[in-house]
């Protein structure tokens, strides 16, 4: 997907749009589990991104939706320690992704009221799911 190649990217810009273009899935924080932890850990039982052998996509779904939220979250804390900067700012890549969303869905929100939120909600959860299901698939088994 588009996210996942712009994520790779070495540029600025690039992975801005990264970001960007996982703001309406509200799933930002795989920029930052993806790149840092998922290539370091593939195919090892620290990587919420690889599903196991035997393991059905319904039993990997919650798996790697919570893991990978917590791996980023892992990640960035470790990544802000070293550069001395607070956890709760807008130097966490996980919060910018996530602050993009909220924006995106209370903008869409004001716009055709409160009845489109199921809607961003339901969207944003198959998309996501859209995204593990290449996962899944890619690292079936490994």
């Amino acid at each position: 997907n588009t996210a996942h190649e712009l994520g790779h990217k070495k540029g600025k810009s690039e992975r801005w749009l990264a970001k960007i273009t996982l703001a309406p899935v509200a799933y930002g924080h795989f920029f930052v589990e993806h790149n840092k932890g998922h290539h370091k850990n593939v195919a090892t039982p620290e990587d919420p991104a690889s599903s196991r052998m035997g393991e059905s996509f319904w039993a990997f779904l919650p798996r790697t939706m919570i893991g990978s939220v917590k791996s980023a979250w892992g990640i960035e804390k470790q990544r802000l320690e070293r550069c001395q900067q607070p956890l709760w700012s807008l130097k966490n890549e996980n919060l910018q992704s996530w602050l993009m969303t909220v924006v995106l869905f209370g903008a869409l929100t004001v716009w055709f009221g409160w009845v489109v939120l199921p809607f961003l909600l339901l969207q944003a959860f198959y998309g996501a799911s859209l995204l593990e299901v290449i996962n899944y698939i890619e690292h079936y088994g490994i």
